[in-house]
């Protein structure tokens, strides 16, 4: 057994989830963007936070119904849709900017 002491941060794994659903936010966004580039860049915004929304409840209703060895956790969908709100924020605000316009994908 090591002698050092366990270090445990409150919460931590939330803000993964929040991490996690930032990044999943803004590469859904941008594959649609790039496959959808007719559509309205504010329609696209809420397809991907539909799409981050409806899959965070379904995993945390899979781990809740269908194993037995995970729990399904409201704070984990509340993380989640944080971690999405916080990648269209970030979207729109460079999109007003203009700074999305000058990245080429």
């Amino acid at each position: 057994m090591s002698e050092l002491p366990a270090v445990t941060i409150p919460y931590l794994d939330k803000g993964v989830h929040a991490f996690f659903y930032f990044v999943f936010t803004v590469l859904w966004f941008y594959a649609l963007r790039f496959y959808y580039d007719k559509q309205s860049r504010r329609k696209l915004l809420w397809i991907v936070f539909l799409l981050s929304l409806v899959f965070g409840i379904a995993v945390e209703l899979f781990q809740t119904y269908f194993t037995v060895y995970r729990s399904g956790d409201v704070l984990d969908v509340l993380a989640n849709t944080t971690g999405s709100l916080i990648a269209i924020l970030l979207i729109t605000t460079l999109d007003k900017k203009d700074f999305l316009s000058k990245i080429s994908i």
